[in-house]
């Protein structure tokens, strides 16, 4: 029954890291990545559909993205999509090539979307402390109920310590990788 709640309580600790990482793709850097333009919507044939399905997205060079669309009709509809979204993006079409040139990031800039990243982390931090909170009540309830000892719901609930640790440590890596990256004229 321990080890049931501890797998539980770690898988559920895994997914709020991958949704924390996920949430710091988005962020833009100076650096050009495929992963910026995932939450981009665009309408393909009658449906919205994220723009990595309507078209490739490369990286040109350290800022410069290039995006060619699957149908050259489509062309126009992702420049748009790309121009509209909330990223402060400029892209210029030669052709059948989207060109998604990176503005670099102003000093200031820099600075808020750190707040941002350390908010998110915190965020991640406070889901792994609900999730522990969790799991300890169900141990709690194992004991007052007598399936397991006293003993063995303090060896539980150090168990899903040591998880809970190792998630906020994972979150804290991620976090001072982003921050640097970030940081990186």
């Amino acid at each position: 029954m321990i080890e049931d709640i501890k797998k539980d309580a770690r898988s559920r600790m895994s997914k709020s890291i991958e949704a924390f990482q996920a949430e710091l793709s988005k962020i833009r850097t100076g650096r050009a990545h495929p992963s910026l333009l995932n939450h981009i919507t665009v309408d393909f044939y009658g449906s919205e559909v994220p723009i990595g399905q309507a078209a490739n997205i490369t990286v040109e060079d350290a800022r410069t993205l290039a995006v060619t669309p699957w149908d050259k009709s489509m062309v126009s509809v992702i420049e748009k999509a790309i121009m509209t979204s909330d990223l402060g993006l400029n892209p210029s079409s030669a052709g059948t090539v989207i060109r998604v040139p990176m503005p670099p990031l102003t000093e200031q800039r820099r600075k808020e979307l750190v707040k941002v990243v350390r908010e998110l982390a915190e965020n991640a931090r406070i889901a792994v402390r609900n999730i522990r909170r969790d799991a300890n009540n169900d141990l709690k309830t194992l004991a007052k109920d007598k399936d397991i000892s006293e003993d063995d719901e303090r060896r539980g609930q150090d168990l899903i310590q040591q998880v809970t640790d190792q998630s906020t440590d994972e979150i804290e890596s991620l976090l001072q990788i982003k921050e640097k990256e970030l940081m990186e004229i």
